[in-house]
């Protein structure tokens, strides 16, 4: 975890602390063309999870479809040792896409620790909420909301 600077009350695991940094780094319109990059990184779903798409859960709070799951990896004593994340969104949704991989980036392979001690409102530490609907933005949020809720889940069931 790192704090961000000028904002001790946020602390963020390393990987989301740069991937802020470098937003908060460039003017609005270069934030929308990195969140672009980032819809275009987000990486497809392994073939496990093309084939049963019911595996996959529906963010309907998002406004372009998004689908995602996690999977709890084990450590020795069987309990989840980090938490990888799969996300599904159509190529003509590039913000919620880009959303997506923002938080796969920064939130996938983390401890249920970690993941959960991200702040409900890190997606407005993105810089963009004059750029993007409001609509849009608690998309997001609606996502990392969902994560945290299916890690909590999961990390309860497994302990």
């Amino acid at each position: 975890m790192r704090k961000l600077e000028g904002m001790s009350t946020y602390a963020l695991p390393t990987a989301l602390a740069e991937i802020v940094d470098d937003f908060q780094a460039l003017t609005e319109p270069d934030r929308l063309q990195l969140l672009l990059e980032f819809s275009r990184a987000l990486p497809e779903l392994p073939e496990r999870l093309r084939d049963h798409p019911e595996l996959l859960e529906q963010v309907v709070e998002c406004q372009s479809p998004l689908f995602l799951t996690i999977e709890a990896e084990k450590d020795d004593a069987g309990s989840p040792a980090a938490f990888r994340l799969f996300f599904k969104a159509p190529p003509e949704a590039p913000t919620t896409r880009g959303f997506a991989g923002v938080l796969h980036e920064g939130l996938d392979g983390l401890t249920a620790q970690e993941i959960l001690a991200v702040p409900d409102d890190m997606p407005e530490l993105l810089g963009l909420t004059r750029a993007i609907t409001p609509l849009r933005m608690r998309g997001m949020t609606a996502m990392l909301g969902r994560i945290k809720r299916k890690v909590a889940a999961s990390a309860r069931l497994q302990s």
